[in-house]
């Protein structure tokens, strides 16, 4: 369920960055790249025990994995938004004080 959950958003955070590409003032851009590293970290997660072991559970639904999943892309949209918050594009945490 991790690479399901994680590559959906990864993929709706592609589209959005696409569309505002020009004016990517929300860095909707490292919010892609972050989304996307961590579907291809959870894919060779999943893929080099499969072929190891022989097979068996590919993706994993349980109500576990699910909430795993959830709390990931929680973490990475966190993170984007302690970025978000740094870089302050509309100016409102640092005013600009005018003499």
């Amino acid at each position: 369920m991790w690479l399901i959950i994680l590559a959906l958003a990864a993929a709706v955070a592609t589209a959005l960055w696409y569309v505002h590409a020009e004016n990517d003032k929300y860095m909707l851009k490292l919010l892609s790249f972050m989304l996307w590293g961590t579907t291809i970290m959870v894919l060779v997660d999943h893929t080099i025990p499969f072929i190891t072991e022989g097979g068996g559970e590919f993706f994993e639904i349980t109500p576990e994995a699910t909430a795993l999943s959830f709390v990931m892309l929680a973490v990475a949209l966190g993170v984007w938004e302690c970025a978000l918050l740094l870089k302050d594009p509309k100016g409102v945490i640092r005013k600009k004080i005018s003499p």
